[in-house]
């Protein structure tokens, strides 16, 4: 009996998608070992072949080596089908190849689907992945054609088209990965509408999450979006304005980033810079240089939205928090958001994915000291809210590390990608009623 729990507990479906993307992530620093991944033609050493897989499937970007002048085609392709599979999951693929054979979904299936996607319920989640592969496929050509016509205007078409099939998944998957050589990510378009609006676009349609496109999507027939969708479009559209405003005033007069730029240039670098670090990696200033790196780890921590490919704690955690404590200045006894009253359950959860984001960026940040002594804080900081929040921003720490700290980013990379997506749900999967009520406590808050 106790051998039957046990083998129940294993297939949970946040332990099955935890030990699926454990084992993409050893296939993927397998391959990237092989002589065929590097130009050098010796392959990586496992450590930076583990880091870079992992940072590939958690979509999170950081590199301990440039992607653009380390690897082969293969070893780029390698990365690219980490990303996708990473970024879409791989419960989506499993499900597409089902399509292709002409299998059913088992209930097994689609609870694990809904768990991966962070669904509120089983009910209509198959149709919903198969939208998925569409306006993936629909977005990622789009941002590819686009990006593609852009660079062949400064190089071979053949390589303008490689480039603009990976930056475009690459983006969209909120996995910052480039080519473009010696760690400078898209800097050489910091005024280039194309290339920055184009990303800009990829970044925010991968961000904001499925189900808010599915809804998008349905909308000319129902007339109607959820509070979730709502909450979402809201918020991220407040913390990309906002953002934009603050860096392009904090940044204005700084001679290493806005200030040699045109009008033009401060406008799209400062929109830039707000959307990637909600959590796409992609940059195109020099982030060291940059005045209040303390927005972009605010930002970075923030994230993305649920069922999307970015991380953090999501938007829809800040605005729960944010309408807490709204009602609680206000005396009133219940949160509501768009005229509606979110439930404990959601207040809860909010406050346990917070706290959990919080200690978990302390902890690293605090044993990042001890293994990278001599290293500025701020530095430490900034590189472990990055790989929590899966974001792949850095100020030039990551290709420094010891082997102790890549082990502790590689570590809080997975972290980041499966702990917001899985261990909150499971929290509340897992909560069971108490068989009666305790008498009430009052302890002092404040």
């Amino acid at each position: 009996m106790i051998n039957l729990i046990k083998a129940k507990n294993l297939l949970d479906p946040p332990k099955i998608l935890v030990l699926g993307f454990v084992i993409l992530i050893l296939i993927g620093s397998y391959l990237l070992t092989l002589p065929i991944s590097t130009e050098s033609g010796n392959g990586l050493s496992f450590l930076d072949a583990l880091f870079t897989a992992t940072s590939a499937t958690c979509v999170t970007g950081l590199v301990v080596v440039d992607t653009g002048s380390t690897f082969t085609t293969f070893g780029e392709l390698v990365i690219l089908t980490l990303i996708q599979i990473g970024g879409l999951g791989f419960m989506s693929f499993a499900t597409f190849f089902f399509f292709l054979l002409g299998k059913k979904i088992s209930l097994k299936g689609r609870l694990l689907l809904q768990e991966s996607l962070n669904n509120l319920s089983m009910a209509g989640v198959v149709r919903l992945v198969k939208r998925l592969l569409i306006f993936t496929a629909i977005i990622e050509g789009v941002g590819a054609l686009i990006l593609s016509i852009r660079f062949s205007f400064g190089m071979p078409t053949g390589k303008a088209i490689y480039y603009g099939v990976f930056h475009s998944i690459s983006n969209f998957n909120n996995a910052g990965f480039d080519l473009m050589g010696e760690f400078r990510s898209l800097t050489p378009y910091v005024s280039d509408p194309f290339v920055t609006l184009t990303v800009v676009f990829l970044i925010t349609f991968g961000g904001i999450g499925f189900i808010v496109m599915n809804e998008l999507y349905e909308y000319r027939d129902t007339h109607r979006l959820s509070v979730h969708t709502k909450v979402v479009l809201m918020t991220s559209l407040i913390l990309t304005i906002t953002g934009a405003i603050l860096i392009f005033l904090f940044e204005f007069g700084n001679a290493k980033t806005l200030q040699p730029l045109s009008f033009m240039g401060k406008t799209l670098s400062s929109l830039f810079q707000s959307v990637s670090p909600r959590t796409a990696g992609s940059n195109t200033l020099n982030i060291p240089d940059l005045t209040q790196p303390l927005l972009i780890i605010f930002l970075m921590f923030v994230g993305a939205s649920p069922g999307s490919t970015g991380g953090g704690i999501k938007t829809t955690t800040l605005a729960t928090l944010v309408g807490t404590v709204w009602s609680q200045i206000k005396g009133k006894g219940d949160v509501v958001l768009f005229r509606h009253r979110i439930v404990s359950e959601t207040i809860f959860k909010a406050l346990s994915v917070t706290f959990i984001g919080v200690f978990m960026v302390s902890i690293i940040s605090i044993l990042l000291t001890i293994t990278e002594s001599g290293t500025d804080f701020l530095m430490i900081l900034f590189e472990a809210t990055s790989a929590f929040a899966t974001v792949g921003l850095s100020m030039g720490l990551t290709p420094e590390l010891s082997p102790v700290g890549r082990l502790l980013i590689i570590f809080t990379m997975f972290a980041g990608r499966v702990g917001p997506l899985t261990l909150a749900f499971a929290i509340a999967m897992r909560r069971k009623p108490d068989p009666f009520r305790r008498p009430k406590g009052k302890i002092m808050i404040g």
